[in-house]
C-alpha cells in the first residue's frame, strides 16, 4: 500500500520555524524525486521546492529561497522541508509529492496546514 505520510505542520508566530517531514512506504523511495507543494485559499497549488532522488540536488520557489531548506533521508524513506523566518504569506496546506525518475508514476501525500499567524 502506497502512502506519503506528513507530520509536523501548525500554528508559529510570523518569524517562527516549523519542520515538516514526509514518511514514504510502499514503494522504492530512492527511485523518486520529491517536491513540496503548498495551496493557499483562493490560490492554485504551486511548487515550493524539489530534490533529486540522492538529495544532491535541490531547487526552490524564490518566494522561499534563503528560508527553507528540503532535505531527505533513504534510509528513513523520508523528506523533510524546514521551514525558517515564516511569513504570514507562507499560511497554506502543504503537500509532498514523489515522482519516479523515468516516467508519470508520482504520488502526493494528504496536506497538512501551516498557519503563520500572530
Amino acid at each position: 500500500q502506497v502512502q506519503l505520510v506528513e507530520s509536523g505542520g501548525g500554528l508559529v508566530q510570523p518569524g517562527g520555524s516549523l519542520r515538516l517531514s514526509c514518511a514514504a512506504s510502499g514503494f522504492t523511495f530512492s527511485n523518486y524525486a520529491v517536491s513540496w507543494y503548498r495551496q493557499a485559499p483562493g490560490k492554485e497549488r504551486e511548487v515550493v521546492a524539489g530534490i533529486g532522488t540522492a538529495g544532491g540536488s535541490t531547487n526552490y520557489a524564490d518566494s522561499v529561497k534563503g528560508r527553507f531548506t528540503i532535505s531527505r533521508d533513504n534510509a528513513k524513506n523520508t523528506v523533510y522541508l524546514q521551514m525558517n523566518s515564516l511569513k504570514p504569506e507562507d499560511t497554506a496546506v502543504y503537500y509532498c509529492r514523489a515522482a519516479r525518475i523515468w516516467d508519470s508514476i508520482m504520488y502526493w501525500s494528504q496536506g497538512t496546514q501551516v498557519t503563520v499567524s500572530s
